[in-house]
């Protein structure tokens, strides 16, 4: 079946539940990569599923299964952490196919689309500082992995103890276990590339595709100040006044209390004023 890529646009108007994994990670990754084969990175996740195809379906425990699946990835086929964590490269799939290194929301990826492939249902868990996976064992209860460190299995110790490097000491209640292990939508998993691809950019000094990738995350959360914040302070940069001017007024009106609204108001304070026309 051949893979097309959405634009941008339809797919901030596709319904949630209606938006497909692989086609809009791509999507990122062909702002950088226009002329990226599509067609060769379904053909390699669909190569690791067939290669996997007759031991998965040999075991009739789901846990098991899962481990041939990772035991394949991580172990034989080589996927992980790339030796530069915030290289860009490293949220660009068919990057991350080639390579066999990414970051933990790529791997993650990866392991979903192989494990989809064969039938297993792993939904991405946008856990606060490390994104994780879960594979749905039935009647709500779940095995929640780490693609990062070779989809090692997670007890509930070890998520207690991930979740307490992230949350300044706040009490992990049950309610709130609950509310960090809870699926992520499509969505929500490629504002979180966007946002680590804008952070790599970002520390190279990229002003242009650090403004491209808040922009794209605009057009998929129009609510999410703090992207119309950085795709202002991009444009600072890159001295398009104007265009940032409007972003950061905007950010202070719909954030007045925020923690930086004083350091946004100087820097406008600061800036030269630019009274031509903001397109």
């Amino acid at each position: 079946m051949s893979l097309s890529l959405p634009d941008w646009s339809t797919l901030a108007d596709t319904d949630d539940a209606q938006w497909p994994l692989l086609a809009a990670v791509l999507r990122v990754a062909a702002d950088e990569y226009p002329g990226l084969d599509v067609q060769a990175c379904a053909a390699q996740l669909q190569a690791h599923a067939d290669s996997l195809a007759t031991e998965v379906a040999s075991i009739s425990s789901l846990p098991l299964k899962m481990a041939a699946i990772n035991r394949y990835l991580f172990q034989e086929q080589g996927y992980g952490p790339a030796d530069d964590y915030y290289a860009a490269d490293n949220n660009h799939l068919q990057q991350v196919l080639a390579r066999r290194r990414g970051n933990p929301i790529a791997l993650a990826i990866v392991q979903m689309e192989v494990a989809r492939r064969l039938g297993l249902a792993v939904h991405g868990i946008a856990f606060p500082g490390h994104f994780l996976t879960a594979l749905d064992l039935g009647e709500e209860a779940l095995l929640a992995m780490d693609p990062y460190h070779g989809g090692h299995p997670l007890g509930l110790e070890q998520i207690e103890k991930l979740a307490a490097q992230h949350l300044g000491g706040q009490a992990l209640e049950a309610e709130l276990l609950v509310r960090l292990l809870m699926p992520t939508p499509v969505r929500g998993i490629v504002l979180r590339l966007l946002r680590n691809l804008q952070r790599s950019w970002d520390l190279q000094g990229q002003w242009d595709k650090v403004a491209r990738c808040a922009d794209r995350q605009l057009l998929l959360a129009p609510d999410n100040t703090s992207a119309l914040r950085d795709r202002g302070l991009a444009y600072l940069q890159l001295g398009h006044l104007a265009a940032a001017r409007h972003d950061l007024e905007s950010y202070l009106k719909r954030e007045p209390q925020a923690q930086d609204g004083e350091k946004i108001s100087q820097l406008l304070r600061n800036a030269p004023v630019f009274t031509g026309r903001l397109h």
